[in-house]
């Protein structure tokens, strides 16, 4: 914070130098690892800008040209190359001034246009919303940032410089832009390892939303550092001497949670601050991996570890490439400090992440993890973003797959695979491969088969079974946690819902041209086409999926295939009741349609019972039994009934109510509970109500496969000395 503190309090304050002697700064920074010609092409980028941006001026009332300059700084001393520096340069030319794509490309190259048009909002487009302006936009960015990282980078420069100036802001749009910049882009660098630029993000972010809560946590650790910040160097000093001792050479130095860390903890653990024990901290930086390990057996006979608190980052990275020993050792005074352990490079990349690849010339592209981590960070996104539906949808995925905390579980083949907190066997599977997921019926935890919404824990071997008539479940939806799961899984049934509407349409259509005693093979192609046109659908699969979803009524649609004035359909074909409808007009239903055939919850049909359809617009054909008491309530709806009936085979299993007066005895439920099960009936739910003293009425939601299941399970239980009555309910 105190270089934060220091940037606001002078280079971007009214006071500052002039936009040509900043510029110059940055030049000089350059002048250390760029050529003599590239600072040369810096610097006309600069006049470039300046001259663009000419009048402009940023709230503070400093020449807008200023903010480029900033951002470019950032980038300078992360040490990216000319391209980026010369993109942050004119990062905001083409949003904010004539300037076109064209003219920059002309200029700087094809390059350097790119990644100004990836950091640059949408504009052109009319949105309905702010919010969906800025989805949109963040979308655009990502799409960018896959095909050059380096626009991410810009960006997040961009972020900081404008979280550094925020003060100057009204307090609602400072709370706004602190809260997408806690939520999203200090995410977005710990995904990519940029760890000192996500604490300084962090940081301004907590003191522009919680400005009094960050006041007051700061105060109270600059009361508490006096004390124990002499403990820390005490210990600091006696680490390495012991190392000295052991005559490995390494760097030493103490480290403090940052406020924006602090506050997360005492939230999430609903801790005071004094309970806070871990605010302080030391890292060890050495020559090699070996010594790593080393170097954690001397810290353990140095002082004492708490248990289940050292994590191995070396062995298991973590998802941005992070790699370090983690240890949290009880110090003088009983004081809890975490102590991290790490290479140079592990350092280098702990700090920097992917600028890592710019900044040390030592980490090489082929082995920066992560540059690797973050190219598959970003390919998992693209996959992501062609299946979600909104740019909304889109950015609310990617802020569920910033969720830091991990788990690391093991295929059956050995390989370590990285999960979120709570992430269960379908999010696993998702996260191997989409069709994976989409075909997985079932998973064995420890070799043992346990529900897929069971949360996995670290160190489990997790076993995936599919099968090829699986399919996602819509259920899933509510347990999974990775985005890349959640939007696979609406994509399959969005898929699924739309082929399962087409069949169901196209015998709807079919039916319906039976009564009027046509074929839908045998219309003529041009009468097909205009009927088409007249409806405005794209094609005939497109109108199939319309009446399947109930969109569009059946015999309506049959009228325009045919041709018939809508008199002579009415006469030759429009049933007036459904009980004159013919038997081999029926529309036959085998339980397994998925979302466009729902059955009422009003009345519970199964297979055996007599039962009508009704079309529901957006749910397709909603199936009742011919007694339920919302049937009356529709006859007036003709057009909209559909007559329908069972296949002769149908392989699925339907929920039935069942009530069950039994005498209120010890054991009485789970003889119930038996007796079902012995029937090859499983349950769904159980209520039970006492009535009084000595009779209980006890209601199982069970799944059976048709009325004489359910017979046979009824003529079971009534077997039974302690039923008195039972009835099937069909009113809910």
């Amino acid at each position: 914070m105190a270089r934060a503190a220091n940037v606001i309090s002078s280079a971007d304050s009214g006071s500052g130098p002039d936009p040509d002697r900043r510029a110059q700064e940055v030049c000089a920074l350059l002048e250390y690892y760029l050529e003599p010609h590239q600072v040369d092409q810096v610097f006309e980028a600069y006049r470039f800008s300046a001259a663009a941006h000419e009048g402009q001026r940023r709230r503070s009332g400093e020449p807008y040209i200023t903010h480029p300059i900033a951002v470019a700084r950032i980038l300078a001393e992360m040490r990216l190359d000319a391209e980026a520096i010369i993109a942050a340069l004119l990062h905001d030319v083409i949003e904010d001034t004539p300037t076109a794509k064209e003219g920059i490309a002309e200029r700087f190259g094809d390059q350097v246009a790119e990644l100004v048009d990836g950091v640059s909002k949408l504009g052109a487009i009319d949105f309905k919303s702010k919010a969906e302006a800025q989805a949109e936009s963040f979308r655009k960015m990502i799409m960018a940032m896959a095909q050059d990282i380096r626009v991410i980078l810009i960006k997040l420069a961009d972020r900081l410089h404008n979280m550094r100036t925020i003060w100057i802001m009204r307090p609602e749009k400072r709370r706004r832009i602190a809260r997408e910049t806690l939520e999203i882009y200090a995410p977005i660098a710990q995904r990519l390892g940029i760890n000192s630029m996500r604490i300084e993000l962090e940081d301004l972010g907590f003191a522009a939303l919680y400005p009094l809560r960050y006041r007051a946590l700061k105060e109270k650790l600059a009361r508490q550092r006096g004390r124990r910040g002499v403990i820390l160097d005490t210990v600091c000093d006696q680490v390495r001497t012991r190392l000295q001792q052991s005559g490995i050479e390494a760097e030493v130095e103490g480290r403090e949670k940052h406020l924006w860390s602090i506050y997360c903890k005492m939230v999430q653990k609903q801790l005071n601050f004094r309970d806070v024990f871990d605010v302080y901290g030391f890292r060890v930086v050495v020559d090699s991996v070996d010594e790593c390990y080393r170097v954690l057996g001397i810290l353990h006979g140095l002082y004492k570890p708490r248990p289940g608190r050292i994590k191995d980052y070396i062995a298991i990275p973590k998802a941005n490439g992070y790699q370090s020993l983690h240890t949290t050792l009880v110090g003088p005074h009983r004081i809890r400090l975490e102590a991290q352990v790490r290479t140079r490079e592990m350092h280098a990349v702990a700090e920097s992440g992917i600028a890592a690849h710019w900044l040390y010339k030592d980490v090489h592209e082929g082995r920066n993890t992560a540059q690797v981590r973050a190219r598959e960070w970003v390919k998992n996104l693209l996959e992501m973003q062609r299946s979600v539906g909104t740019s909304q949808e889109f950015i609310e995925s990617v802020k569920i797959d910033l969720i830091p905390d991990e788990i690391y579980v093991f295929t059956p083949k050995g390989d370590i695979l990285e999960l979120p907190s709570n992430a269960t066997p379908v999010d696993l599977a998702y996260a191997i491969h989409s069709d994976v997921g989409n075909s997985c019926i079932a998973a064995k935890v420890d070799h043992r088969l346990t529900p897929l919404r069971t949360p996995l824990q670290t160190g489990q071997m997790v076993e995936i079974i599919t099968a090829p008539v699986g399919r996602p479940n819509p259920v899933w939806l509510d347990f999974v946690v990775t985005a890349k799961a959640r939007t696979a899984i609406r994509h399959a049934l969005k898929r699924l819902k739309d082929s399962e509407a087409i069949e169901l349409g196209r015998r709807m259509v079919e039916r319906a041209l039976a009564a009027l005693s046509l074929e839908l093979e045998s219309l003529d192609g041009q009468r097909v086409q205009e009927a088409l046109e007249q409806t405005g659908a794209e094609s005939l699969d497109a109108l199939f999926r319309d009446v399947g979803l109930g969109n569009r009524v059946p015999w309506l649609v049959a009228q325009h295939l045919s041709g018939l004035e809508q008199g002579e359909a009415e006469l030759e074909g429009r049933p007036e009741e459904v009980d004159q409808h013919e038997p081999q007009g029926q529309l036959s239903i085998r339980g397994n349609e998925g979302a466009v055939v729902t059955f009422g919850r009003c009345c519970r049909p199964i297979p055996g019972d007599p039962i009508v359809g009704f079309v529901s617009t957006g749910r397709g054909v909603v199936i009742h039994h011919r007694d339920c008491k919302n049937v009356a309530t529709q006859r007036k709806r003709s057009e909209s009934w559909v007559d329908v009936g069972w296949e002769v085979d149908i392989d699925a299993e339907f929920p039935a109510l069942i009530s069950i007066d039994v005498v209120n005895e010890r054991g009485a439920l789970a003889q119930l509970a038996h007796a079902i099960s012995e029937q090859g009936s499983s349950i769904e739910n159980v209520t039970i109500e006492e009535r009084d003293g000595m009779i209980a009425t006890v209601r199982f939601l069970i799944l059976v496969r048709n009325r004489r299941h359910l017979a046979a399970v009824v003529r079971h239980l009534r077997a039974m000395p302690a039923v008195q009555r039972i009835v099937r309910k069909k009113d809910g």
